[in-house]
């Protein structure tokens, strides 16, 4: 199997700090074509950026997770916007959006960071990637307001929500969990996302598809994942890589290299 894009992992991540280099030399000689890097804070943006200037084969993403919400400086905007602006190969604004998991969150202080950022990506006519966890509704109705360019990634929803995602123009992501045997919700979600429109990503180092999961997941194991996306939409695994490849692509306007 080649081809494979991997839309969402998370490469600077301490559980990587052992064998970054290693695996990253390696990645290419497993059959990953791409690999996009999603950021979580100020910090992460930077570490992200630095690691696609080394990697022909990566790009990054520059944003602020909802959960870093408190800890984010007050220029945040001018310093997403700055590496955003002097690396080309930053092509989006994430992982961007909301997530009301764990007590205590700020709501209101959530969906101020979220749309700042979703009006950045339009200033820099960037694409969005945007995490959602228990916070459909808002999640939805911020998405229907700006429409932006976008992918929800690690899609968690209900068939319902991903045809509304869809309807907004926008990408729907997938990741490990569609292996697991408690998956049954993802694969109605599957079912009901176009080809056109779908996106495969690890989340790495969380979401490792079966037989890895609880492990340490990288990008050359979305190939699990693929063969369960091939199989709901009856098409061969390297089909559906290519398929996704080509969206990635399209989405994240990146050329062929």
């Amino acid at each position: 199997m080649n081809n494979i894009f991997d839309t969402h992992a998370h490469y600077a991540d301490r559980a990587f700090d052992g064998d970054r280099e290693q695996l990253l030399a390696r990645l290419p000689e497993e059959g990953v074509r791409y690999v996009m890097l999603a950021s979580s804070s100020v910090e992460d943006t930077a570490e992200n950026s630095a690691i696609s200037e080394k990697y022909r084969y990566i790009y990054a993403a520059a944003g602020v997770h909802p959960e870093s919400v408190d800890s984010t400086p007050d220029n945040y905007i001018d310093i997403i916007r700055e590496t955003a602006i002097s690396n080309p190969k930053v092509k989006a604004i994430g992982e961007i959006g909301l997530d009301y998991h764990y007590d205590g969150y700020d709501r209101d202080k959530q969906i101020a960071l979220f749309t700042r950022q979703l009006e950045l990506a339009q200033e820099l006519a960037l694409p969005v990637i945007v995490h959602s966890r228990d916070a459909c509704e808002d999640t939805v109705n911020i998405l229907k307001k700006y429409r932006p360019g976008g992918v929800l990634h690690c899609f968690s929803g209900s068939a319902e929500t991903a045809e509304e995602i869809v309807g907004i123009g926008m990408y729907i992501g997938f990741t490990g969990v569609l292996t697991f045997k408690n998956a049954k919700k993802a694969l109605r979600a599957l079912e009901a996302v176009p080809l056109e429109r779908l996106l495969l990503e690890t989340d790495c180092p969380y979401m490792a598809p079966e037989p890895f999961r609880g492990k340490r997941c990288d990008s050359s194991m979305i190939r699990y994942t693929a063969e369960k996306a091939a199989e709901i939409k009856g098409v061969s695994v390297q089909e559906l890589l290519d398929i996704t490849c080509k969206n990635a692509m399209t989405f994240y306007n990146i050329q062929e290299v």
